[in-house]
């Protein structure tokens, strides 16, 4: 008998003196070996009976080895509570997680200026994806410090009770690209997860600095980001405030609103479809997508951003950002930070902006942008009517191929590609082409003349700087362009002649128009100074002659305007007209010349040697007019002595519009 009571006592004796946390070391390692990362935990309990119950006390996952000791770890959890479903594993259906429990969650996620992250784990993928039935949350705090973007907020973390389920609720407050951020995330239940026949929902509300935003929809499948049916709103006084949050570069504008349907592509492409909205006067939409896995010409990881957007009316002022400029307007609407910019560049003695091209910003992601604007609203000073751009940036290498405006019946085209040069300069090409430019659209944005007709030519620019003044400054190349019939108002030719009969007799109702038979320009640029190798126009009263510089280095004007009347006319008086003073602050003034001009003759006698300097230039007109030029071109060559000029090429060019020259 004593025996038995032995045996008993020694069989009774484990369930007195059992400890789960003989098991401690075993889980910490499996736990350190699935992550990457030590994991220590304080207490261990298991409830056998089903649903099998296992509690973690003081768990921690441990910073890298190399981050600052100072810091607190990645992550600790006062309790960890996880009720597993054994039968289920049994039976082959894999890890069944009912019941996921964390009191006290505190997760510190911190990214240092050189890319440094303590929250990037190598998880091991085997034993494929549990299946969590609830997940629910007391007490969590998130704090998450991120140089690059600039952000520090704190993300408080809960789980309220619906439906004998739990939903998180995020509240988050710091700052995010230097701005307060304050933002509330609202999610479905963990059990909606695996219930296809519900999408997931999901609402975001979000503010940072100025900047309001707002998400709200279903997810399918929200563990693989498919099946999205999610509305984004934001609006904001400036999309430039959104570079830190989207990651790409993004220029000043104004004041902006826009809608769209927000989809993902698993975790391969997000995408903003039936986007839509406004950009100060401007209206947009289109579509914008972005792989922010994918890959640069070298191979490497980079985002690659595409955006197909269309305007029906756009206003340019909105747009100065995109080219270096301000994009501040001066009226009431907006907001005192975009007026202040506008008012200095007011107050600025420069005409062209001088803001940095940083072109380094644009290597963070390669980008694709097509554009078009059917409508430009027209302004008193600009004088085109649509606008059509296709521009990829790859590897930090601008290239616009080509950007069109419409004026009238023609466009003006430039190709151009901007390539980072030694330090913070941009190398700048471009090719421009003047296809039939409707000169009454032209004469229309000086508000002092009237026309006709149109003007083609051709020009290039090679510089080196780092802002639109900067490349003018150092830039080499030339324009060469040539009108052939059309009409411009006399008060031109009147001016430049102080014609007082003519002026008199047009304010009698003499007619205010006169015909331009010809006009022919050659201009090169040579280290920042723009001058006149040929400058000729001639009217149906007189021929005009331009000569002089601009030198863009210092913004001066140094012209010169020279009339020499076809026809005697009463009250005629040899003078010049001279332009001086700078770009943004023109002078005109008439300067007296020393004898009386008789006649024609000698006027024209002097035209000769730039006539005969001119290339060749395609006029892009009829052939009617190209005739007429040239043959108005042989009068002046005969008046001149009878030595030949070069003529003009037929009309022509090819399929896509470009002027040729030889």
């Amino acid at each position: 008998m004593i025996w038995i009571c032995i045996l008993l006592v020694l069989l009774a004796m484990p369930a007195f003196f059992w400890q789960w946390d003989w098991f401690i070391p075993i889980v910490q390692s499996r736990a350190t070996a699935a992550i990457g990362r030590p994991v220590t935990i304080s207490h261990l309990h298991v409830r056998l009976r089903p649903p099998v119950q296992i509690t973690t006390d003081d768990v921690v996952i441990a910073n890298p080895p190399d981050w600052p000791k100072n810091d607190p770890p990645l992550a600790s959890i006062g309790r960890l509570t996880v009720q597993a479903d054994v039968w289920e594993y049994v039976r082959g259906h894999g890890v069944v997680l009912a019941l996921i429990a964390l009191d006290k969650p505190r997760v510190y996620a911190a990214e240092t200026a050189d890319g440094s992250a303590n929250f990037r784990l190598s998880v091991s993928s085997g034993g494929g994806r549990p299946t969590i039935g609830d997940l629910r949350i007391n007490d969590g705090d998130v704090h998450v410090v991120i140089s690059r973007l600039s952000a520090d907020f704190w993300a408080k973390i809960v789980t309220q009770d619906e439906a004998n389920a739990a939903k998180p609720i995020v509240d988050v407050e710091g700052t995010y690209a230097a701005q307060p951020v304050r933002a509330r995330l609202t999610g479905g239940t963990l059990l909606a997860l695996r219930d296809t026949a519900h999408p997931w929902p999901v609402e975001l509300t979000m503010a940072t600095g100025p900047t309001r935003a707002a998400l709200k929809g279903t997810l399918e499948d929200p563990l693989a980001l498919k099946g999205a049916n999610l509305t984004l709103q934001v609006n904001g006084p400036d999309l430039g405030l959104l570079e830190h949050l989207v990651g790409f570069p993004i220029p000043k504008t104004p004041a902006y609103q826009a809608v769209g349907k927000l989809n993902f592509e698993g975790f391969e492409k997000i995408r903003c479809e039936d986007f839509r909205g406004r950009l100060g006067n401007s209206d947009i939409a289109g579509i914008i997508a972005e792989q922010p896995s994918g890959k640069d010409e070298n191979g490497k990881t980079k985002p690659v951003v595409t955006m197909d957007l269309r305007s029906d009316r756009v206003d340019l002022r909105d747009l100065r950002g995109f080219i270096g400029g301000e994009s501040g307007r001066t009226d009431a609407s907006n907001a005192p930070q975009q007026q202040v910019p506008v008012a200095e560049s007011k107050a600025s003695s420069k005409l062209l902006p001088d803001t940095p091209i940083n072109v380094s910003r644009l290597n963070w992601a390669d980008i694709h942008l097509r554009y078009r604007g059917a409508h430009i609203l027209q302004e008193r000073d600009i004088p085109l009517d649509n606008l059509d751009v296709t521009l990829d940036i790859v590897g930090g290498r601008i290239t616009v191929h080509p950007v069109s405006f419409g004026v009238g019946k023609g466009r003006l085209l430039a190709n151009v590609s901007l390539t980072p040069a030694s330090g913070k300069n941009v190398r700048a090409r471009a090719d421009l082409h003047l296809q039939n430019l409707d000169v009454s659209r032209l004469m229309a944005a000086t508000h002092t003349f009237d026309g006709a007709g149109s003007v083609s030519g051709i020009g290039a620019i090679d510089a080196t700087g780092d802002s639109m003044a900067s490349l003018l400054a150092n830039g080499n190349g030339g324009m060469k362009m040539a009108m052939a019939g059309g009409d411009l108002s006399a008060l031109l030719v009147d001016l430049s002649g102080l014609q007082f009969g003519n002026a008199l007799l047009s304010a009698l109702g003499f007619p205010k128009k006169t015909l331009v038979e010809c006009l022919v320009s050659d201009l090169g640029l040579h280290q920042g100074i723009l001058g006149s190798n040929v400058m000729v126009l001639q009217t149906a009263e007189a021929i005009t002659t331009v000569d002089g510089n601009i030198d863009f280095r210092s913004g001066k004007i140094e012209l010169a305007l020279k009339t020499e009347l076809r026809h005697f006319s009463i009250g005629s008086m040899p003078t010049r007209i001279a332009i001086t003073g700078t770009l943004k602050n023109p002078s005109i003034r008439p300067v007296p010349e020393l004898a009386a001009r008789a006649g024609v003759g000698p006027g024209l006698a002097a035209l000769l040697t730039p006539l005969e300097l001119l290339p060749t230039v395609h006029f892009g007109t009829s052939e009617q007019e190209d005739a007429r030029c040239a043959e108005l071109m042989q009068q002046v060559r005969a008046s001149a002595g009878g030595r030949p000029l070069p003529a003009p090429q037929k009309a022509g060019g090819d399929e896509k519009g470009v002027v040729p020259t030889r």
